[in-house]
């Protein structure tokens, strides 16, 4: 990489004598490169966020819970009311009825030791299949900010590599001019001590 003298604000775009037209192709990639980094970040994370507590939402609304009773006893022995609070909970076979009607059966998670019959409250969706407890309205906010956070930032990474790596390469082919341009140029000076 070239020395640098200090930082100037603008210096690419000032007038200069030595100002080549690498340099103005530069400036423009950098420029070029900065815009596109902060408006795909931006449109990428706001879209993305926006999807995301869009989906959530919806989910809140599509899916119900449901009274589910147990078919067989549940693993584990039954604890203490104390111990339940810890919040221990084990996988065991549910049978529920769908609001069409059809009897439907799955694994939830349940207390240990529950003895066949015990009601258990559990979650579906229009179709009558089990799903997780939807988000709250703040946990969806949450969740969306979050991902388009990540979303933002790995789609603004692509303009921001992809420009410092056309930069690299004008960097590189400027070099090169140099050496060139000097080993033309650097024997008319004089003679070299040997």
């Amino acid at each position: 990489m070239a020395f640098r003298g200090p930082k100037v604000w603008l210096w690419r775009w000032r007038r200069n004598p030595l100002k080549r037209r690498a340099d103005a192709v530069e400036a423009w990639l950098v420029l070029g490169a900065w815009a596109l980094t902060v408006v795909a970040g931006v449109l990428a994370g706001l879209g993305v966020a926006r999807t995301v507590e869009h989906s959530l939402a919806r989910e809140r609304v599509e899916w119900h819970s449901v009274m589910a009773h147990l078919s067989e006893k549940a693993p584990g022995t039954a604890a203490a009311p104390s111990s339940r609070a810890s919040g221990e909970r084990v996988w065991a076979k549910v049978r529920w009825t769908a609001p069409d009607g059809s009897e439907h059966t799955g694994q939830a998670r349940v207390d240990p030791g529950s003895s066949p019959g015990t009601a258990v409250a559990v979650w579906t969706d229009p179709e009558g299949r089990l799903v997780t407890k939807p988000a709250t309205a703040g946990q969806a906010r949450l969740r969306a900010a979050l991902t388009g956070v990540l979303i933002g930032v790995g789609a603004a990474a692509m303009p921001f590599v992809g420009g410092r790596v056309l930069r690299g390469r004008l960097e590189r082919r400027r070099m090169d001019q140099w050496d060139a341009e000097w080993a033309r140029f650097g024997p008319l000076w004089g003679r070299t001590t040997g």
